[in-house]
């Protein structure tokens, strides 16, 4: 062989090499990034072409699923109730894929696309049948998730309510809300248009404030607080603890005072138990320093605080669906520490987190992991998985659940009497924490259980910046979903 065809043959080789690689990188190294890019519209159609799951509560109410359409897409997808179970469904459109919630976190699965599917898979090769999509049955009661949203409508907040034995979700509602139907629409512009006029809103319709927003938790944090103290054994719900009227925040010469006469006390003391049910915040103010900022931050973590929680999800299933981590300032000074301590300052937490942590107590101090889904079906109604109930944590003793029962059921009889519901004992703690400008604003917090001895249901309630207490802001609305749940 001459040079000149020696060379010519080097050439044609190393293109072949080039060739290979390059078509390996695409077909396989990049496939899954090049398959989402949003301006792969031979992808998109290939996704739009074949049924999605449909998601479902758990009493088979359908809340999202795909009707065929006579467009170059085939299929579009419809959200029933769409603004009340937004935060759970998320939405699926052809400019943003599959964005929130579980049309995110099970997106593999309900597209059909996930290596669970692949006995579905090699059924649509052989007989060419379309290629279906997996069903998501959700956690959800649509009653009480429709309560609780008729409840909270018109105002700024939050509801999660929680079966407190296995962790999964009731409810989670999100105000105010947005319809993902706007979004799902086949035209590309009008639903570009919709994104940015929901993005760009002051209300921020689209962020999950169960999961994704921090709000400082007032008084409600006094539980976290109060279960550091029992836990600690220094401590009983009957002990005396420093109250009084006024407390100097330590280095300060800021006084810190109660918001009712009942939380002072007598002779500057006043018990464990009657600091929670009057709210007594120079009582938790002391109590938090005497028992110091690693021991509240250590109690604070065994619920959850400080950890991103995961509710739904795993990076083979989608993009998994977590809740901001809530803080606590373990390395506070003292007069910070005194704030932190009653839910003020720069102890943050989300409506998740603080339903977990009436969960908790309601579960004897077992804190069980939050689910929103129970199981995943494949077309043909076989269950792919399902989901069982595990621990978190745990983040108290049951004798120490037991003492925080029946001190958060004090709060109702002795405090706060328009909590109450007929036939049921109630376990709750109320919270109001200032914001804004010179304290000009509250957020109205309620959390609580019932039946407080034999519990069914956790639930946390969040009203944004509201003019009043959370007793009476959040209160009812705790009450309301609670009596739903107990029906």
């Amino acid at each position: 062989m001459n040079k000149a065809l020696r060379q010519l043959f080097t050439a044609v080789i190393v293109l072949f090499v080039i060739l290979g690689l390059s078509s390996t990188t695409i077909m396989a190294v990049r496939a899954n990034a090049l398959n989402e890019d949003p301006r792969n519209t031979r992808a998109l159609y290939v996704e739009y072409g074949a049924p999605r799951g449909a998601i479902l509560a758990s009493d088979g109410t359908i809340l999202a699923h795909s009707d065929p359409i006579s467009d170059s897409y085939q299929y579009q997808r419809k959200y029933a109730a769409g603004p009340i179970y937004a935060p759970i469904t998320g939405y699926y459109s052809i400019t943003n894929r599959a964005d929130r919630g579980i049309e995110s976190s099970r997106n593999q699965l309900l597209s059909g696309q996930a290596d669970s599917l692949w006995l579905d898979k090699i059924k649509t090769l052989f007989t060419g049948a379309q290629n279906k999509g997996a069903s998501i049955e959700t956690s959800i009661d649509p009653k009480i998730q429709q309560a609780a949203y008729q409840a909270l409508a018109g105002q700024s907040g939050s509801v999660v309510a929680i079966e407190p034995s296995t962790g999964r979700v009731l409810a989670m509602v999100s105000t105010p809300s947005y319809d993902p139907n706007t979004l799902a629409v086949h035209d590309a512009s009008e639903a570009a248009q919709f994104f940015t006029n929901l993005a760009n809103q002051d209300a921020n319709p689209m962020l999950n404030r169960a999961s994704s927003q921090l709000y400082p938790p007032g008084s409600t944090f006094k539980v976290v607080v109060a279960a550091a103290a029992l836990e600690s054994g220094k401590y009983k719900a009957d002990s005396r603890v420093p109250a009084g009227a006024a407390y100097t925040l330590p280095g300060t010469a800021t006084n810190l005072t109660n918001a009712t006469a009942a939380g002072n006390g007598s002779g500057g003391e006043i018990t464990l138990q009657d600091a929670l049910a009057y709210s007594s915040n120079t009582a938790f103010a002391q109590l938090g320093v005497s028992l110091g900022g690693q021991a509240l931050d250590e109690e604070a973590k065994k619920f959850g605080f400080g950890s991103t929680i995961t509710l739904d999800g795993t990076d083979s299933t989608g993009r998994p669906m977590r809740a901001t981590a809530s803080k606590f300032p373990a390395d506070a000074s003292p007069d910070k520490l005194a704030q932190a301590s009653i839910g003020q300052g720069n102890t943050l937490t989300t409506p998740l987190q603080n339903a977990m942590v009436a969960a908790a107590v309601a579960n004897g101090g077992k804190l069980m992991q939050p689910t929103l889904v129970d199981r995943v079906r494949s077309s043909d109604l076989s269950v792919l998985s399902e989901t069982s109930p595990a621990i978190y944590s745990q983040p108290f003793s049951p004798d120490t659940a037991q003492a925080l029962t029946a001190m958060m059921e004090a709060v109702v009889t002795k405090d706060s009497p328009n909590l109450q519901i007929p036939g049921a004992q109630v376990a709750a703690k109320t919270g109001t924490a200032q914001i804004g400008v010179a304290n000009s604003s509250n957020d109205g917090w309620t959390i609580g259980f019932a039946p407080a001895q034999k519990p069914k249901i956790a639930v946390a309630v969040v009203v944004h910046s509201t003019s009043t207490y959370g007793a009476a802001s959040a209160g009812p609305i705790m009450k309301r979903v609670m009596q739903e749940g107990l029906k």
